[in-house]
């Protein structure tokens, strides 16, 4: 297929994409499916190769970083049951005096969106950041933005969240690196937007946190004390407990990653840093140290799985491993069989894409020009998460078609699945399913959504893009 031929075919499979989520209301699986086999029939593959290409690539994807995914939704299910949420949203209150209130539910879903799902840790925050904006008196304009900020960020650029990890894994870049200059970009990033913006948004118009959320909270004063701000839960964990379970896998993957550049390859010590920084095994121990919490708490945690399944399921008599590796797995499966299966069909449609050879020759003949190679992951991703709505999508269509680009671009893995995290912010809009679980669990219109979230995420894309740019620039990543 000439280049010609392959860029018609890339602007009608995106042109397919879009149609069939906006106008036909299709699951991402399915449009991805269809979408898959067109582009296989179209580059010349029989309709049966293509199929079986399909199977491969959708089970090679699973395989990849399907154990991590089930994982990252167990922790979510333990985060909401144990109360540790609340100590983390508690301790950032208690950091910042009381003062800068929405930095505190911001910041828990910057951390709390590493590992888990940003669609969950949306459901998570909400409550909490309605009353703390009710306690204050603040408009949820001086709040939700940053934190749908914060969530998005860590969602795009930070592993094991599994649209960045699958886009890792499919470029070969070290993951344990990409994790560590992922917190980079994304702290810079929300720095540089919430002094910019907030002083924007707390002169804007007053949006009043949900009614739901709030019933019975009462406003404080100004001089109230730090302790009156605080929210309040029974027999929470203590905030440093609270922490563990989210950032232990970044650290061991980060850690594991750093050590093997240090030691030389197939010594005692690459060994080790190779196993103590595998993925599953530090998504595992994040859940052990999590399952930790129950202990002294396992009234209240059997009590909110409950409330969870809507079910008795679980009895003071429920053993620890019932609760954690019972409960919260089968909850954890529940919650993970969208993204399982959106991001293995992703894999499917990106493997069928990333075969056509025109892919190389398009490169070469970049290559050949003085155009930014790093504006090329960072353009395409923004452009297919415009269209598209999803960031998983669009990150994994946009790393299929960096796949032959990176070395022929003479580029970093690592800046090149970076550089499609930041991009995949921009285009956050009324086609992506999180804008709406936003506007609803937060209260905004689509006209306030799009003011708010969308503006902020853009910005924060193109932010944490300069701060990859330049660190490129100095040879720090690379």
């Amino acid at each position: 297929m000439s280049p010609t031929s392959f860029i018609i075919m890339l602007v009608a499979a995106i042109v397919i994409l879009t149609v069939l989520t906006l106008k036909f209301k299709m699951h991402p699986v399915m449009t991805l499916f269809i979408t898959a086999v067109f582009i296989g029939l179209v580059s010349g593959k029989p309709l049966v190769d293509t199929f079986n290409s399909i199977k491969n690539y959708f089970g090679s994807t699973l395989g990849s970083i399907g154990v991590m995914i089930i994982f990252g939704a167990v922790i979510a299910s333990g985060i909401s049951d144990t109360g540790a949420a609340t100590s983390i949203v508690n301790f950032f209150i208690r950091l910042f005096k009381g003062k800068r209130l929405e930095l505190a539910p911001a910041l828990t879903g910057f951390i709390m969106s590493i590992p888990v799902f940003g669609d969950i840790a949306i459901i998570l925050n909400a409550p909490i950041s309605a009353i703390l904006a009710k306690r204050k008196n603040m408009s949820m304009s001086q709040v939700a933005p940053f934190v749908n900020l914060g969530l998005t960020l860590t969602h795009g650029l930070v592993p094991p969240t599994p649209g960045v990890l699958a886009v890792a894994v499919l470029l070969q870049a070290d993951i344990g690196t990409v994790i560590m200059w992922g917190l980079v970009c994304s702290v810079v990033s929300f720095a540089v937007c919430y002094f910019a913006l907030a002083p924007i948004y707390a002169r804007g118009e007053f949006i009043e946190p949900l009614a739901d959320y709030t019933e019975g909270i009462e406003a404080v004063d100004d001089g109230a004390s730090v302790e009156k701000l605080l929210i309040a839960e029974e027999n929470a964990p203590g905030a440093g407990m609270s922490f563990i379970p989210l950032l232990l896998p970044a650290v061991m993957i980060a850690v594991g990653s750093i050590g093997k550049l240090m030691v030389e390859e197939g010594s005692g010590a690459y060994v080790f840093f190779n196993t103590f920084g595998d993925t599953v095994l530090a998504l595992f121990c994040g859940i052990v140290a999590l399952g930790l919490m129950v202990f002294g708490r396992k009234d209240k945690v059997v009590k909110k799985a409950n409330e969870a399944t809507g079910t008795k399921e679980l009895s003071e008599k429920s053993s620890w491993t019932e609760i954690v590796f019972g409960n919260w797995c089968g909850r954890a499966l529940k919650i993970a069989i969208s993204a399982l299966l959106i991001t293995a069909m992703g894999g499917a449609m990106g493997g069928i894409l990333r075969e056509n050879e025109a892919i190389s020759v398009i490169g070469n003949a970049i290559a050949r020009t003085n155009f930014p190679s790093l504006l090329i992951p960072f353009l395409l991703a923004a452009i297919l998460m415009t269209v598209c709505g999803s960031m998983t999508t669009a990150s994994m269509t946009a790393a299929a078609l960096m796949v032959e680009l990176v070395p022929v671009l003479g580029m970093s893995p690592v800046v090149a699945t970076l550089a499609i995290g930041a991009g995949s912010m921009v285009g956050w809009h009324v086609n992506n399913s999180g804008f709406w679980i936003f506007t609803s669990l937060y209260g905004f219109d689509t006209k306030q959504g799009l003011k708010y979230f969308t503006t902020t995420n853009a910005l924060g894309g193109i932010a944490a893009f300069i701060c990859l740019a330049g660190l490129t620039m100095i040879g720090l990543v690379g």
